[in-house]
C-alpha cells in the first residue's frame, strides 16, 4: 500500500504484549538501580549514568524468545548492552541445532550471542536439579567474562504459581512459598509480573519462531504435572489461581525476608561452631530458631538438599526440651544435646 505524497510511512503499532515486556525490563532495571543507590551511605559522584550489561538466558521457548526480542530492542537503542546465552544441556539430539538457531536469531536482531555447552551428571540431586545447577553456573561464567551486571531469565507469573504449588505439595515453609525473587544476587527475573499468555502473544504478534521443548509436556516431571493441575483448577473453579498463588508468593516473601534477616543476625556468632550453649538457641523465637539451627548444621557440613523440614523441627524440639539426647543427621553426623550445650559431631558409626 502506497502512502500519500509527501508523507512518511507509518511505523507498525507495537502490540500490547511486547510493549509490556519491554516496560517490565525497564522497570526491573530501574528498581535495581534505586535499590543499589539506596544501599550506599556514600555521597554519589556526579557521573554519566552507566549502561547496564545483561546476559539473557534463552532456551528458544516463547518466554525467553519474547524476553530476548524486547532486550534486543533496548540494546539497539543503547539503553543496555546485552548478550544472549543459550545453554545446551545435551539432553536431546535436537538441542544443539536449537541453540545455534537461537544464537543466529539474536545476532539478526542486533544482539551478540553465544552457545554454552554443559555436561549433566544427575547424581543424587536428580536430572532437573543437576541441569539447573549446570545452567546457572554457565550463565554466571558468561556474566563474569562479559563484565555484565545481571543475568536475566524469562520466568513469568505462571512459573511463579507453579513454584508455589510445588512448595505447597511438599509441605514447605514460608521461604519456599515465597517462590522466586525478582532479584537474587546477580540474577534478575523481570517478567514475574506477566503471564505466559503474554509472552506467547508477543511471539505471535512479532512472528518469532519458538521451540516447544517436548520435556515441557513430559508428565514424568513434577513441574509439568503442576502446570497441568493449575490449568485444570482454574477451569474447574473459575478462579484466577495463577495470579492468586503469585500474590501469595509476594506476601510470603516479605515475611520470609524479615525473618531471614533476624535469623542472619542471630546466627552469625553460631555459624561454624561445633559446640553451642543451648541458651543461645532457646532465647530465639520459633520462626528464627528453625532457620538458625538449619544454617548452623549446614555450616558444619550437613548437605542442605538432604536436610528436610521434619528433621530440623525434631532438632529444634530437642533443643527446646533441654533434655539429654541425640539426633542423627545426613552425612553421618549427629547433634548431641546436654543440659548446657548442643554439640555437633560425627555419628558414632562414622568414627
Amino acid at each position: 500500500m502506497s502512502t500519500a505524497e509527501g508523507s512518511s510511512p507509518r511505523r507498525p503499532t507495537l502490540d500490547p504484549a511486547s510493549g509490556a515486556i519491554r516496560n517490565a525490563v525497564r522497570a526491573a532495571l530501574a528498581a535495581a538501580d534505586e535499590t543499589t543507590a539506596g544501599s550506599s551511605d556514600a555521597v554519589p559522584a556526579v557521573t554519566e549514568p552507566s549502561v547496564p550489561g545483561l546476559i539473557v538466558a534463552v532456551s528458544g521457548g516463547a518466554d525467553s524468545m519474547a524476553l530476548l526480542h524486547a532486550v534486543a530492542f533496548l540494546h539497539r537503542r543503547g539503553e543496555i548492552r546485552a548478550r544472549a546465552v543459550t545453554v545446551d544441556h545435551g539432553l536431546q539430539t535436537v538441542t544443539a541445532e536449537v541453540a545455534e538457531r537461537v544464537a543466529a536469531t539474536s545476532e539478526s536482531w542486533g544482539a551478540p550471542a553465544e552457545v554454552a555447552t554443559v555436561s549433566i551428571d544427575a547424581g543424587e540431586e536428580g536430572l532437573e536439579a543437576a541441569a539447573r545447577t549446570a545452567r546457572y553456573a554457565a550463565l554466571e561464567t558468561a556474566r563474569v567474562e562479559a563484565g555484565a551486571d545481571w543475568i536475566l531469565t524469562a520466568h513469568t507469573r505462571s512459573d511463579q504459581a507453579e513454584t508455589v504449588l510445588l512448595g505447597l505439595m511438599r509441605g514447605s515453609g514460608t521461604r519456599s512459598l515465597a517462590g522466586m525473587s525478582p532479584v537474587s544476587g546477580h540474577l534478575m527475573r523481570p517478567l514475574l509480573g506477566l503471564d505466559r499468555d503474554q509472552t506467547e502473544a508477543s511471539c505471535r504478534a512479532q512472528g518469532i519462531e519458538i521451540w516447544n521443548d517436548p520435556m515441557n509436556a513430559d508428565t514424568a516431571y513434577s513441574r509439568v504435572r503442576a502446570r497441568q493441575l493449575l490449568a485444570g483448577l482454574e477451569t474447574e473453579l473459575g478462579q484466577p489461581i495463577t495470579a492468586n498463588l503469585a500474590r501469595t508468593a509476594d506476601l510470603c516473601r516479605a515475611d520470609a525476608d524479615f525473618i531471614d534477616a533476624r535469623a542472619e543476625a542471630a546466627g552469625q556468632w553460631i555459624r561454624g561452631a561445633a559446640s553451642v550453649p543451648v541458651e543461645d538457641f532457646t532465647a530465639l523465637d520459633d520462626a528464627v530458631l528453625s532457620r538458625v539451627v538449619r544454617d548452623w548444621v549446614i555450616s558444619l557440613g550437613v548437605p542442605g538438599q538432604n536436610l528436610g523440614a521434619k528433621r530440623v523441627a525434631e532438632l529444634c524440639a530437642l533443643i527446646r526440651d533441654r533434655k539429654r539426647g541425640r539426633l542423627s543427621l545426613p552425612g553421618d553426623t549427629e547433634v548431641v544435646i546436654s543440659d548446657s550445650h548442643a554439640v555437633f559431631q560425627l555419628a558414632a558409626k562414622a568414627r
